[in-house]
């Protein structure tokens, strides 16, 4: 079988590959290909900038490799060596000399923008948030506020926010690609970063450090909203949960099982880090333990056994303390925590 047929043969494989691998960009706000914010959009400029560069090199080599098989292919009848040739000092310079210029041509735009987003850097005069990595959720203090959130970060749009970021255990990364790129979250240290969300709406991130048994599944969501609401989400935040007498079973399990780690008001503890997720606002989350379906059936399963759903972390489970009842009623009271 000739070498031609045989390349033909990858073609239905390769046509498999493209389909497949379309469906890893459904979601349009966990893709640095959807810039919803102005470091995102420089960052994504360098990314189509180095894409055209190296696609303008693979079609180069192509033609010349092409040429090449074409050109000194083995005909009909021929016989002897071909004509060796070895050491060229003019090729050995094209080589050298148009990579060089390839690299300049993508290094002046980097540098210019690493710059120039470093001028940007917000002053004190920008929101503050102070992100606390765990294993393997995420905690959010709001140091001028006076609140704590954990999980879901809210923001105002239009406005630059300025992060410090640290971790209480092992070495995470925070990165919500479609803001911009990731900074590592190191314990004992303190990096910076600043985002900036030009629209309302919920923008997905990942720990994009391998920090453990459950890194694939330490995500998280940043909530874009107008400035106006997000000055009232502050003050809801800032408000002590009410609970009705209609919960007032799962609010006493609550208080003699949960309380001792996990905080329901948001003005609690700052400037030191949670043991466990604050959960003022744990009614309105889109998701649970970042990662699952936010419904009741999943929330009793997650407080029997964490340990089945999120393997490493460190919530104990429940299932043989809290009978079905029980738990109906603490999830009931949960459901109840929220400043909406």
């Amino acid at each position: 079988m000739s070498q031609w047929k045989k390349a033909w043969r990858l073609l239905p494989l390769l046509a498999v590959m493209m389909l497949v691998l379309t469906g890893c960009g459904q979601d349009p706000f966990l893709s640095a290909l959807t810039p919803r914010g102005p470091v995102a959009e420089q960052q994504f400029y360098l990314i189509k900038l180095s894409i055209y560069i190296m696609m303008g090199v693979f079609a180069v080599v192509m033609v010349i490799y092409v040429y090449v098989l074409v050109r000194f292919r083995h005909r009909p009848g021929q016989t002897g060596i071909p004509e060796q040739i070895e050491g060229s000092h003019k090729l050995e310079i094209i080589w050298t000399t148009i990579p060089l210029i390839l690299l300049t041509i993508l290094a002046i735009p980097t540098v210019k923008i690493t710059f120039d987003l470093a001028e940007k850097f917000p002053t004190d005069d920008a929101l503050q948030v102070k992100v606390i990595a765990h294993q393997f959720w995420w905690e959010y203090e709001y140091p001028d506020l006076g609140i704590s959130a954990a999980q879901d970060l809210y923001i105002p749009t239009g406005e630059k926010v300025q992060f410090q970021l640290t971790s209480e255990d092992v070495i995470h990364s925070f990165w919500a690609p479609a803001l911009g790129g990731k900074t590592d979250t190191n314990p004992g240290m303190v990096n910076a970063m600043w985002l900036q969300a030009d629209d309302p709406g919920v923008y997905k991130g990942k720990c994009a450090e391998l920090c453990g048994d459950s890194h694939t599944l330490m995500d998280f969501k940043i909530v874009a909203m107008d400035r106006p609401e997000f000055d009232a989400w502050v003050e809801k935040m800032k408000e002590p949960h009410v609970s009705s007498s209609d919960v007032a079973e799962g609010e006493q399990i609550f208080a003699d099982s949960c309380i001792s780690c996990h905080a329901i008001d948001a003005t609690q503890g700052l400037d030191i880090p949670d043991f466990a997720p604050n959960l003022r606002n744990f009614g309105d989350r889109v998701v649970l333990a970042n990662y699952f379906n936010m419904d009741d059936e999943t929330i009793a399963e997650w407080i029997k056994n964490p340990e089945k759903m999120k393997p490493g972390n460190l919530m104990p489970g429940f299932a043989d303390e809290l009978d079905d009842q029980q738990l109906a009623s603490l999830v009931d009271y949960l459901n109840t925590l929220s400043v909406k």
